[in-house]
């Protein structure tokens, strides 16, 4: 019997940012996802982005599998407009679509109705078809996951499912969490051996913020990015922070800021000798080291494959997975006292600095 995923239980008030990491995989993990797959999940996504209202903070799509940092903001407390909903529908419904439920909405609210609230019920209860689905990560990831299976089977002749098993999903908290996951999830391509830079990965929300998307612009990953480096700080979706935070990211990484706008170069490879640029030593002794951490521990850390990020359930600091341990004391046995466990492996250098709910054993090294 499958466990209830966890959930933040503050998903639904006002107050500290939703986040979760999700993650999955192609079924039998074989490489799929090509330029063109890629793309149409790209456009998949921002769709659902906008029918939601969810927003993918980064991403990074893979040939068999792809990770996001999606933010899920509450619903105001009154619901949404007419013209918001409007709006959201247009994001996966044709115009005809559209119109014929604004028609329904219009002969609700002109409708002779006896009661004195019989005309509020009845636009909520239209409303209610839709916004069920919004705001919501399950529907998120179901909207997505299902619209690009759908695609992918027409596309190639097949039937049946794409995806391994549910999504995984890890709750993360505001601020140092959301930064090292945002790198960690840009730097796929590199642990890959796919790239040196992860600029030019152009399926990730670095590579689509320096390079472009689709469209050409990179604006919504830039804006995306940007929230994940200072939504702790209550910034929203600022384009003016971009520059920023673009350099904040590139230290984030390891990488040095290279002279060309948007491209960087690896402050963690090891230098033939004889050269003069600087090693991570002299780095270290710096004043300013050209990383965003002090110790380039972190840095290589996120270099490597951090089982904690995708499976260990909250990640944070350790008041912040304290506190959703005691959310959820009844998950747990009697003897265990509270929630905070240490990373370990590969994540060790993050000691203190991160903490994970699940205390995994096995493949962290």
């Amino acid at each position: 019997m499958r466990r209830a995923r966890w959930l933040a239980e503050w998903r639904k008030a006002a107050g500290k940012p939703v986040l979760y990491h999700v993650h999955s995989r192609v079924v039998d993990r074989r490489f799929v996802l090509g330029t063109e797959e890629k793309e149409k999940f790209r456009t998949l996504m921002r769709m659902q982005e906008k029918f939601t209202g969810c927003r993918a903070l980064s991403y990074c799509l893979m040939d068999n599998h792809f990770h996001i940092l999606v933010e899920i903001p509450p619903m105001d407390e009154g619901g949404i407009s007419d013209e918001e909903l409007f709006n959201r529908l247009s994001a996966i419904y044709g115009e005809a679509f559209v119109a014929g439920v604004a028609q329904e909405l219009e002969d609700a609210r002109t409708a002779n109705y006896t009661s004195d609230n019989g005309m509020d019920e009845a636009v909520a209860v239209i409303h209610k078809r839709f916004t069920y689905r919004m705001q919501d990560l399950g529907e998120f990831m179901k909207g997505l996951l299902q619209r690009f299976t759908q695609w992918f089977n027409r596309a190639h002749s097949r039937t049946g499912t794409l995806w391994e098993d549910r999504f995984k999903s890890v709750i993360v908290e505001d601020g140092v969490a959301a930064r090292t996951i945002s790198a960690y999830i840009d730097l796929n391509p590199v642990r890959a051996g796919m790239v040196k830079d992860p600029a030019e990965h152009r399926w990730s929300s670095y590579g689509e913020a320096v390079g472009g998307g689709n469209k050409g612009n990179g604006k919504k990953a830039r804006l995306g990015l940007v929230r994940a480096y200072f939504c702790d700080q209550g910034v929203g979706f600022d384009a003016g922070k971009w520059q920023e935070v673009s350099r904040l990211h590139r230290r984030m990484m390891g990488l040095a800021i290279g002279r060309k706008p948007g491209r960087a170069e690896d402050s963690l490879s090891v230098k033939e000798p004889g050269q003069t640029t600087k090693n991570t030593a002299e780095l270290l002794e710096s004043e300013d080291n050209e990383t965003a951490l002090k110790d380039l521990g972190i840095a290589q850390m996120l270099r490597c494959r951090i089982r904690y990020f995708t499976d260990g359930a909250v990640i944070g600091s350790k008041e912040f997975v304290n506190e959703a341990f005691a959310s959820k004391r009844e998950r747990f046995g009697t003897k265990r006292k509270d929630g905070a466990r240490k990373l370990r492996g590969e994540g060790a250098a993050a000691n203190g600095i991160l903490w994970s709910l699940r205390d995994l054993r096995k493949g962290i090294v």
